[in-house]
């Protein structure tokens, strides 16, 4: 199957207008985030929700940070989610239409059960990055609870970490062609798993389980060297979840938050931090003609 590039001409960017309705219109993203000392990660995510366009997004916090994170927040809404119990009652709210877990989660006992509740429903998007890979791959269980509504947005260590025979022969050294490349690596990691995996890096590919591939290649004229800074992989976590929450299907979401992502960092240059990054989308946009 072939694979296609990602750039301007290939997205659908038209839909990233927002044309009439109102705020649950356009989807209601919940972003869960670790404890005291570690929400940062998640509030990064939750702000690129609600600039990509998600009508709302709350952070789940756990009560011992919910102080820290309600100094921190205007736009954005805070609930209590103290345990799994909680967290499965408030996912009854069927207007939450996507979950981003992972960013600062944790990874003990109750982020693992967390993690196990978000997957519980097949039919709810779900963007799954950092602790939550982590947990995932440190327990087969979870690998086994994903499904086709879910993206895995993994980097080098965490793709070996949750594929590590995958990963080994992508490493091998081939003697003779063709030869295995990260292409073949991440629609074979897609279709084991059932969902759609970005593998990240300067050469991000995207995959789902029915062989659809794109890569988008940060690369030349397309270069963002500045994007390797703490927090940034948070922001495209929160990209593609505002996505998801806005109905956007799994791989198409993933593929445009890989290049709005890139375009934002080209746009603020040497010098971005994480937090640059939200608040580059709305000039994207207008560039865009939305």
């Amino acid at each position: 199957m072939s694979v296609r590039l990602i750039d301007r001409t290939t997205l659908p960017l038209e839909h990233l207008a927002k044309r009439d309705g109102h705020k649950y219109s356009h989807g209601h993203a919940l972003i869960l985030s670790g404890g005291t000392g570690r929400t940062g990660a998640a509030r990064l995510a939750a702000r690129a929700a609600l600039r990509v366009g998600a009508g709302l997004v709350t952070l789940g916090v756990p009560p011992a940070a919910q102080m820290e994170v309600a100094s921190q927040i205007t736009a954005l809404m805070l609930r209590r989610v103290e345990d799994a119990d909680m967290l499965r009652k408030l996912l009854s709210d069927p207007r939450f239409s996507a979950v981003g877990l992972g960013p600062g989660l944790g990874l003990d006992e109750r982020a693992a059960q967390r993690v196990g509740v978000a997957l519980e429903d097949p039919d709810r998007a779900i963007v799954l990055d950092a602790d939550a890979l982590t947990l995932i791959a440190r327990r087969p269980e979870l690998l086994d609870a994903v499904h086709a509504r879910c993206v895995m947005t993994p980097h080098g260590g965490e793709f070996r970490a949750l594929f590590p025979d995958i990963a080994d022969t992508l490493r091998e050294t081939p003697e003779s062609g063709p030869a295995y490349s990260k292409v073949d690596a991440t629609r074979e990691a897609a279709a084991r798993a059932g969902c759609t995996i970005l593998f990240k890096g300067p050469d991000t590919v995207i995959a789902d389980s029915d062989g659809r591939c794109a890569l988008h290649a940060a690369a030349y004229d397309r270069t963002a060297p500045w994007l390797a800074t703490a927090g940034s992989g948070d922001v495209l976590t929160g990209l593609i979840a505002g996505l998801l929450a806005r109905g956007w299907s799994p791989p198409d979401a993933a593929e445009t938050a890989a290049w709005l992502h890139v375009e934002c960092a080209r746009v603020i240059g040497p010098g971005l931090i994480a937090e640059d990054l939200s608040d580059t989308v709305p000039k994207v946009f207008r560039d865009l003609g939305l």
